[in-house]
């Protein structure tokens, strides 16, 4: 396996196709990408839903999607992605997949002589030229990416996800926070929900209020809920706690998340794409972990703490709970503990690795 020199590198390809809180998080490695080529032309090929993401990032010459997974189109849209890439005479390309679609399009390139000189992937092996040292499917996908750049020498140092905003959408945040008297410190941010297929994943608006209430009694001045289309109704229920939260649900758009949780004490939501997005803001990040595997879905960022519960019906990922004590994941997390560990936790003092006596784990 030869060396490759970065220095020679001049076009660069990069593909993330998965769902959005798997591309924030792959944003991270974009940066490490952008440092080390940072006189070659990069491009990302994403899905469409999640080319928007990208769209006034000025790491890329050109965002690009193609939806090859499409049941309608598959067959018609992987031949225009082969053209595509031929077209874009990459020196490199970097595939953050997991999957091994973009691996057989690879491989088609190269049986046809398409292919770019220098492949890396997370699967290793063929048709890749260099291997990462990680290929374990059930690891997190920030290690796993992480190795595929180190494959080739790129130093993979970016802890928390890097996104670009527009101008505009930062402006709205800056009106926002003094218009609703959320200073720098004295707001705690919620995040009530998950998508309506994964109901499960969340701990419950009663919970949320219960904590909301704990919360405001022990100092918190201010709680802001922050939801999408799926958890307008518990977002209104945790808002009736009183009139020091501050529901936004429906009033921002994604890329208003970090901004807004930039200037929050602490974070604490469920397992949800949000949860990644706020994990972009660098700020103390608490996600509540049930049927999901907190070593797989936590977001990225070192002030980033995952908990579940210890119990054997953990990780099941089932979309209807089978416990006799239904929902015991997350009744076992109770509002009480996780107020507990709010300071800590916006403090930088709760870590990973630590059991508690309730019978929860921290990851």
């Amino acid at each position: 396996m030869k060396s490759v020199r970065l220095s020679e590198i001049r076009r660069v390809l990069v593909i993330k196709w998965s769902a959005l809180g798997d591309v924030v998080i792959a944003s991270a490695l974009m940066e490490d990408v952008a440092r080390a080529f940072p006189d070659a032309e990069i491009h990302l090929n994403t899905q469409p839903n999640c080319a928007g993401l990208f769209a006034h990032d000025p790491r890329f010459s050109e965002v690009w999607a193609i939806d090859v997974r499409s049941k309608k189109r598959r067959w018609a849209n992987s031949l225009a992605w082969l053209r595509k890439v031929r077209q874009g005479r990459y020196d490199l390309v970097i595939d953050l997949q997991a999957s091994d679609h973009s691996r057989l399009l690879l491989a088609l390139l190269w049986l046809t002589g398409g292919a770019p000189r220098v492949r890396v992937g997370n699967r290793g092996g063929f048709p890749y030229t260099h291997q990462p040292a990680i290929r374990k499917s059930g690891a997190h996908a920030l290690p796993m990416m992480q190795s595929v750049l180190e494959s080739i020498g790129i130093p993979a140092r970016t802890t928390r996800p890097v996104l670009h905003p527009p101008p505009e959408r930062l402006a709205v945040v800056d009106e926002l926070r003094p218009r609703h008297g959320l200073g720098d410190g004295d707001y705690v941010v919620l995040l009530p929900g998950s998508n309506a297929s994964g109901k499960l994943k969340r701990w419950g608006a009663a919970r949320f209020v219960e904590l909301a209430r704990l919360l405001h009694a022990g100092g918190v001045a201010k709680i802001v809920v922050i939801g999408g289309p799926d958890e307008v109704d518990e977002c209104e229920e945790i808002a009736r706690a009183g009139d020091y939260v501050l529901n936004l649900n429906g009033q921002l758009q994604l890329f208003d998340i970090a901004p807004l949780c930039s200037g929050a004490s602490a974070i604490v939501g469920n397992d949800t794409g949000t949860a990644h997005f706020a994990s972009a803001a660098g700020r103390p990040l608490l996600v509540l972990c049930g049927p999901t595997d907190p070593r797989r879905v936590k977001p990225i960022g070192p002030g980033t703490v995952a908990v579940q519960a210890v119990l054997p019906c953990i990780n099941c990922y089932a979309k209807t709970c089978r416990n006799p004590d239904f929902h015991a994941c997350m009744k076992t997390i109770t509002p009480a503990w996780i107020a507990a560990r709010t300071p800590e936790l916006a403090a930088g003092e709760l870590a990973a690795g630590r059991t508690w006596p309730e019978g929860i784990r921290s990851f």
